[in-house]
């Protein structure tokens, strides 16, 4: 069990100092690739028809890169257990991007603070997914700051929630649900096709994206935040998302930083106590780098506890 250990913060050293994979071996750029190509062969007519194919291909992409993965760390359990550990390492890295995640919205912050909105813009597709081009500036640092602030389920608490308790193949298979649930889980042309993705999304992140608020809460009294506000506007705000997931993490976020966050038409999060100026995008960094690191330690002394009890 010390493996699960030593394969967690290999995964993060490799995250922190060498950052994302080239494109042309990222395995989530393959299950992207791999989605617009089964995407080509669904039926275009029969709601009934496009969710069965939507179900199927999820469960085929997932199954696509969970068996070799699988396959391959039972071999290498064989050689030692410090290939192992290696190998184990190498695979769990791409399930998570911290440090993608933390780079984007730091860089974004930077040319909204001098004045560069252009740039900015230019930059936002990374993070969100929403039309940026008439957002003015403090839209865009809310924005910003709810992308960091949901990714921070999707892509450290809930790859290593999976992790913990289906090894690499359970992170990986989430990683492939979630970017499915990116590429086609939406409403409009996606209505159906993309139904079981994103059921399945939402389902995996119940109890991951819970986790993600409570981390943030905890995060906002160590870091001198409102940890009070954290905590009752999460409570209050939580269900505001269309998403059954997402305000979690983001109304904590909210209630921290005592700002408004804002989705035009759809949801507002949090009392406008602050305002939403470039600098918020920063101290929400800091809250989500703070709260990753407590769930890092909280799997750490879940796994010692495991140990001592399995001992």
């Amino acid at each position: 069990m010390m493996e699960v250990a030593a394969i967690i913060v290999l995964a993060l050293a490799i995250d922190v100092c060498l950052g994302e994979p080239p494109e042309i071996v990222h395995p989530v750029v393959w299950m992207g690739k791999a989605t617009s190509m089964l995407e080509r062969l669904a039926p275009t007519e029969g709601a009934n028809a496009q969710r069965l194919y939507g179900t199927i291909m999820v469960l085929l992409t997932v199954l696509a890169f969970v068996m070799p993965v699988y396959f391959l760390l039972r071999y290498v359990s064989g050689i030692g257990s410090v290939v192992y550990v290696i190998a184990g390492g190498l695979l769990l890295k791409p399930s998570f991007s911290f440090a993608a995640l933390r780079k984007a919205a730091l860089e974004i912050e930077l040319l909204l603070s001098t004045g560069k909105m252009e740039g900015a813009r230019t930059k936002m597709p990374v993070l969100v997914s929403r039309d940026v081009d008439r957002l003015g500036k403090g839209l865009m640092v809310s924005a910003t700051l709810e992308s960091v602030a949901e990714n921070s389920c999707d892509s450290v608490v809930a790859p290593l929630f999976f992790f913990l308790l289906l090894g690499v193949p359970g992170a990986v298979a989430y990683r492939v649900v979630n970017t499915m649930d990116g590429m086609i889980g939406y409403h409009g042309k996606y209505e159906y096709l993309g139904k079981f993705a994103a059921k399945l999304d939402d389902l995996l992140n119940f109890i991951p994206a819970r986790i993600s608020g409570l981390l943030m809460v905890a995060a906002a009294y160590l870091c001198g935040r409102n940890g009070r506000d954290a905590w009752r506007i999460m409570h209050r705000d939580h269900r505001k998302t269309e998403s059954p997931n997402a305000g979690w993490p983001m109304s904590a976020v909210a209630g921290a930083l005592e700002v408004r966050l804002e989705k035009e038409g759809c949801y507002r999060l949090g009392n406008p106590i602050n305002t939403l100026s470039p600098v918020a995008i920063k101290r929400g960094v800091i809250l989500v780098t703070v709260s990753a690191l407590l769930w890092v330690l909280c799997c750490s002394i879940m796994e010692a506890t495991f140990l001592v009890f399995a001992s």
